[in-house]
């Protein structure tokens, strides 16, 4: 078994905290955890201040540069787990809307959704976090 973990450029550098990617090979098979990703950018700006929709994009975003770091794609995710701020039934649409432009209409991952306080960082609406497999 072989671990790697990832950083990538395009993201923003939380190293000293934790790592963005980390990768674990075993045979074929590559496993890939993927820290939660936020509307952050890698110059550490909020981007979308109080619009979840905006938020939501910019987060999927950073899970697909994640991803690729990772030689993956949206994919290869086999669960995710999305956290919202102060979530009510509404939001769904919203969110909704955004992971069917990331991962389309058929083989959507596993997923849980939970409604929370508050995330790390203020201001933050929605965090994503996933794990995805892939055959190398």
């Amino acid at each position: 078994m072989e671990k790697e973990f990832i950083n990538p450029a395009e993201l923003p550098n939380w190293e000293r905290s934790f790592s963005q990617v980390v990768t674990i090979r075993d045979g074929a098979v590559k496993t890939i955890y993927l820290s939660g990703q936020v509307a952050i950018d890698q110059e550490h700006k909020l981007i979308g201040q109080g619009d979840l929709k905006v938020q939501a994009q910019y987060a999927f975003c950073n899970l697909r540069k994640a991803l690729a770091a990772a030689g993956a794609s949206a994919a290869d995710v086999v669960k995710m787990t999305i956290y919202v701020v102060n979530y009510k039934p509404a939001d769904a649409t919203v969110i909704g809307e955004v992971v069917k432009q990331v991962f389309g209409d058929r083989n959507l991952p596993a997923s849980t959704w939970l409604g929370v306080r508050n995330l790390a960082l203020e201001g933050l609406l929605i965090e994503v976090e996933a794990v995805a497999v892939v055959e190398v």
